[in-house]
């Protein structure tokens, strides 16, 4: 034992306050002795509550000064830390079991809050982990929510999306036949417009025994650095070069020369493909194939697009009847705008494939211009739609390629989304057909299979010296670019 211990046992505990739980005041006769009295009215003041009365002592031998705690069982110690439970301490105040304690500092007593007011800090301390473990509960739960609903959305999104695996089989038996990729992660998509009148499609025109033939076609070519993008139409009417192909009822179809839409009904989408091949020499990575019923979809989800027209519109067989200037059109109209051709110009399939590339070139732009890209809740919506009217190659079969696919896209600037037609005549033995201009036409394949840049601007800055208008630029001019009669997706048509 220190030193400074005394065989006292000190003074027990007022009965009176034990029972009644009031407090004790301790005599303050000075340091060193040995035990404690309870004051009455007329001693030192009474402690509150949590409160302690302190007055200065030496400390014990063998401690430092001012830093002793009091020993159980009357030892008589100085320090400065609070004694455990409730009790009240001076410089000779009772310890637990009579302990005198002596010491000139003081601390919260232990369990009660500073001051003695308010709940006890175990009570507050275990309500803050209480209510730190329902906030974590909660936040997980929202969590787990959140991520069930984003994994149920892709799915469907996913699970939207049709695989052409016939098409694949075919073009893998020709393999050999197929021209060879360039430029590595250059990318060229070969979009097909089905003309299909089965199921939902019947009131655009007959379905005559279920054949269908290729309305639009558009081969895409994205740039390996992401900078532009190319797209350039295919007439429907165009004289080509058709191989043979696979037909749905298992035989085989004889090569021959005749009008490019015709290979879509022959062998479907690989016989299409095998075609562009041929012509172009353009070795196409993937395809997806677009229905009436998912255009006019996609058009509703970006919440229409606006146009500008010149005269009005009317026109049974489209479905379409609108008035001359501004006009913003829902997915039906926009279906009826771009498969109009009677009605609109001049009738011909040429003067329709330009609305086509105007109207795609507006909707691009209201696509980037809204922010739909970027905004999720938008997003969602457009991507619903394109996926559902959408059936593609394996390679591109998944939300998560076409996601790639338009993430690579989503930074072209407007103006590098370029859209041109294949540069075409009439064809000679048939006025009502197309030919192409050469080698206007194979100087552009090269071009695109080279991955090397291409201009467009409108038709009416394509002008000769006699005034006549001329589809290409062969790179004698002011620029070394090739330039071609067309637009991009930055063209306001309501300012040509």
């Amino acid at each position: 034992m220190d030193a400074d211990v005394t065989e006292s046992a000190g003074t027990p505990a007022d009965p009176d306050d034990s029972a009644t739980g009031g407090n004790r005041t301790p005599d303050h006769t000075g340091a060193g002795e040995g035990k404690g009295e309870d004051q009455g009215p007329e001693g030192s003041p009474t402690a509150g509550p949590g409160e302690e009365h302190v007055s200065e002592g030496e400390g014990s031998e063998g401690s430092p000064e001012g830093d002793s705690e009091g020993a159980p069982g009357g030892e008589t110690r100085s320090g400065s830390e609070g004694a455990p439970g409730d009790e009240t301490r001076s410089g000779l105040g009772s310890g637990p079991g009579g302990e005198t304690r002596s010491g000139s500092g003081s601390g919260p007593t232990p369990g009660r809050a500073p001051n003695g007011a308010g709940p006890t800090l175990d009570i507050v301390v275990k309500r803050k982990r209480h209510w730190v473990r329902w906030t974590a509960l909660g936040a997980s739960f929202a969590v787990l929510v959140a991520a069930g609903a984003g994994w149920w959305l892709y799915k469907k999104l996913d699970g939207n999306i049709r695989t052409d695996t016939s098409a694949a089989a075919e073009l893998k038996a020709y393999e050999k036949e197929r021209p060879s990729a360039v430029v590595h992660d250059a990318q060229n998509i070969l979009l097909i417009g089905s003309d299909s009148r089965a199921g939902d499609n019947r009131k655009y025109g007959h379905d005559d025994g279920g054949s269908q033939r290729s309305d639009t076609t558009i081969l895409l070519h994205l740039a390996a650095d992401r900078k532009s993008a190319t797209a350039m139409s295919l007439p429907r009417d165009l004289m080509v070069h058709i191989p043979e192909c696979h037909k749905p009822d298992k035989t085989v179809s004889k090569p021959q020369f005749a009008q490019f839409n015709w290979a879509f009904e022959f062998g479907g989408t690989a016989c299409t493909i095998r075609t562009v091949e041929k012509m172009t020499g353009i070795r196409v990575d993937h395809h997806m194939v677009v229905d009436f019923n998912g255009f006019k979809s996609m058009v509703d989800a970006v919440d229409g697009v606006e146009i500008c027209l010149k005269e009005p519109i009317d026109d049974s067989a489209a479905h379409l009847k609108l008035s001359a200037g501004r006009q913003k059109l829902d997915g039906e109209q926009a279906l009826g705008y771009v498969r109009a051709r009677k009605s609109i110009g001049n009738g011909s399939d040429t003067a329709r494939m330009d609305r086509q590339q105007q109207f795609l070139g507006a909707l691009v732009n209201k696509v980037q211009s809204n922010g739909v890209l970027l905004n999720p809740t938008r997003l969602y919506p457009v991507l619903d739609a394109a996926t559902k009217a959408l059936t593609t190659d394996p390679g591109l079969d998944s939300l998560k390629d076409l996601y790639d696919l338009v993430r690579g896209m989503r930074d072209v600037p407007t103006d590098k989304v370029q859209f041109l037609t294949v540069p075409r005549k009439p064809y000679t033995a048939n006025r009502n057909r197309d030919e192409l201009v050469q080698p206007a036409a194979d100087k552009l394949f090269k071009q695109l299979r080279e991955d090397e840049p291409v201009a467009v601007v409108p038709a009416d800055q394509l002008k000769d010296e006699d005034g006549k208008s001329v589809d290409v630029n062969d790179g004698s001019g002011p620029t070394p670019t090739p330039t071609y009669s067309g637009n991009n997706a930055a063209t306001d048509l309501c300012k040509q």
